[in-house]
């Protein structure tokens, strides 16, 4: 069994029967119609037998109808039994391809985003939707059918040995013949199995990304590359799955001549023993009858275990995704609990971190700030600073390589994810919105909120009024990313999704970045409604946001160079005064007069 099955594969039938096993009733009902339905195929031997020598060669009447009506009363069994077996079984493939999805889904959900930043979630999905559905059509029919023909190839060949063993020998010569084969090409059927299904998510990743980024496509005319390219993603899936065809025409081919060359052989001999009067015409045919069954038998399996080897890729590739472990977890000892209502204060001290696919340079480095509780601190500096970062540490999307975050007085390390993020609301620099309706876009940090309660935070964020404007107002659905909505539309739901959501410490990551000049000027006046009473961190580049913040933290190549207020840095930091020219769309005069002025 270890030659035949790796490692992996053995991994991957142990998930299927665990998966099975809650349905063990079903699956037993299964498996009775399935001996009920093989046992009634192989009895119809010996009615054939019985009709061709006691019906045809007695020549008598009654015998044949005796015959015939037992033979119509067991292919009516055999429906019966057909039906029972076919309805169970694609049930079970169905509902426990349904549970895998959901354990899935339930998996993926809860890993780190460091996951996400080494597997393409377009491949993921592929795995999630076409893997799973080679995995039900593997439960739900190719299992019926090579333990149906499996019984068939056994209870054959015992017939076979009851019938005439002279000839069963010639049968039992030719089954190695047969076997090697199915061992052979099979290996190189389950390889190219699994390569085959890697170059389908190629060809659903390609998709995915093109089409969800149609608008950059078409911008730059860039459709006829595209095409090309995913023309030939297509035709390298199309020349693997062209390889594993072959595999297996190969595989059935010599089967199909292995096995009916055995029962041609056998057809001469057992002619030549009813001429000689040594076997009846009715044993020669029961004979016959079984050595058909067990050859088909031999070749629908050997069909069948080519399946099983594609499915046996898709187990293998669905069993790494629920091998795949978080690196952010709740201590398994000294767990740590946060109060209900936490006050929001903050402490950085002396963080170091790098991205694990950026492992060469720190994105922040030796870090040390504290926000006190109800403080509006504001984030500033240059492109890759290490702003977000801070915001990825902050929510423990990561965990520092050196140093600790603490929250409360407590590090984040020794608590629960859950418990520490229900202290905050995001608001991301691109915000994420779902296929679904406005309100259910707005409510998603607060399921349990009322249609009151969202319409309230709309209205603060100014976005009652656009939304009012659409076509079923707060029941409109939104298409992929909130695409049809405008950046500072986007932006403005984003911001009442984190009103409604209620948190003590409020992230804002460039929220103002995608409005215009009007949308700014509403959200910098609902901003300290939004902020009252809450510990705020603001990634900025406006020059109003940092104006109103308590402190301003500048940041330059993952370093904190200096804090202080708007005032204070213009006065006494260079890089601050330069973005406060650059990016905060400030005049050089105006610095200098900031600069001249500040005490």
């Amino acid at each position: 069994m270890a030659s035949v099955f790796s490692g992996r594969q053995r991994h991957a039938i142990r998930l299927a029967w665990r998966m099975i096993a809650p349905y063990r009733k079903q699956a037993i009902g299964a498996l009775a119609a399935l001996i009920v339905t093989a046992g009634i195929t192989l009895s119809m031997g010996q009615g054939i037998r019985l009709m061709v020598d006691q019906g045809f060669m007695t020549r008598s009447p009654t015998l044949l109808n005796e015959t015939i009506a037992l033979f119509m009363v067991l292919v009516l069994a055999l429906a019966v039994g057909t039906f029972t077996r076919f309805y169970l079984v694609s049930w079970i493939g169905e509902r426990v391809v349904a549970d895998l999805r959901k354990q899935v889904f339930d998996h993926l959900v809860s890993l780190h985003p460091g996951f996400y930043e080494n597997n393409r979630s377009s491949e993921i999905q592929s795995r999630l939707t076409a893997d799973t559905t080679l995995l039900q059509s593997v439960i739900g029919s190719s299992l019926s059918m090579f333990l149906r023909n499996a019984l068939m190839v056994i209870g054959g060949v015992i017939l076979l040995f009851f019938t005439n063993p002279k000839l069963t020998s010639i049968v039992v010569i030719a089954l190695p013949l047969v076997i090697a084969p199915i061992l052979i090409f099979g290996r190189r059927v389950r390889s190219l199995s699994r390569e085959s299904q890697d170059r389908v998510a190629d060809v659903g990743s390609y998709v995915s990304e093109a089409l969800g980024q149609i608008k950059t496509v078409q911008a730059y005319n860039h459709q006829e590359q595209d095409r090309q390219r995913f023309a030939q993603t297509a035709e390298d899936a199309f020349d693997t799955a062209r390889k594993r065809i072959l595999q297996r025409s190969w595989l059935i081919t010599l089967v199909i001549v292995l096995v009916l060359g055995a029962v041609g052989v056998m057809l001469w001999v057992g002619g030549m023993d009813v001429i000689a009067g040594r076997i009846s015409g009715g044993e020669l045919a029961a004979f016959v009858f079984y050595s058909l069954i067990v050859g088909s038998a031999f070749g629908t399996l050997s069909e069948v275990i080519g399946e099983m080897q594609r499915a046996a890729g898709a187990a293998e590739r669905i069993t790494e995704l629920l091998q795949a472990r978080s690196e952010i977890t709740p201590p398994a000892k000294h767990l740590l609990t946060l109060p209900e209502r936490v006050s929001g204060r903050l402490a950085l001290e002396r963080i170091s971190f790098a991205y694990p696919s950026r492992p060469e340079r720190n994105a922040v480095e030796g870090l040390s700030l504290t926000v006190e509780a109800g403080e509006t601190l504001a984030l500033v500096g240059p492109s890759g600073a290490g702003k977000s970062t801070l915001f990825d540490l902050l929510l423990r999307f990561y965990d520092p390589q050196q140093g600790q975050i603490l929250i409360e007085g407590l590090p984040a390390e020794r608590l629960d994810p859950l418990d520490l993020r229900r202290c905050f609301a995001w608001v991301s620099q691109t915000p994420a919105l779902f296929f679904g309706s406005v309100e259910d876009n707005i409510r998603y940090g607060n399921p349990v909120a009322s249609v009151e309660q969202v319409e309230a935070a709309a209205r603060i964020a100014h976005a009652h009024e656009f939304i009012q404007l659409l076509p079923q107002g707060y029941q409109t659905h939104l298409g992929d990313g909130g695409m049809g909505l405008s950046g500072g539309q986007r932006q403005r739901l984003a911001i009442a999704r984190a009103l409604l959501a209620d948190a003590p410490i409020l992230l804002l990551d460039e929220a103002t970045s995608a409005l215009d000049a009007q949308s700014e000027h509403l959200i910098q006046q609902a901003l300290p409604t939004l902020m009252k009473g809450r510990t705020t961190l603001v990634i900025a580049h406006r020059l109003a946001t940092v104006q109103n913040a308590d402190r301003i933290a500048v940041m330059d190549q993952g370093k904190l160079v200096a804090v202080g207020t708007h005032r204070e840095l213009i006065a006494s930091n260079p890089l601050y005064a330069r973005l406060a020219a650059l990016q905060f769309n400030t005049g050089t005069q105006e610095v200098a007069v900031e600069m001249k002025t500040a005490p």
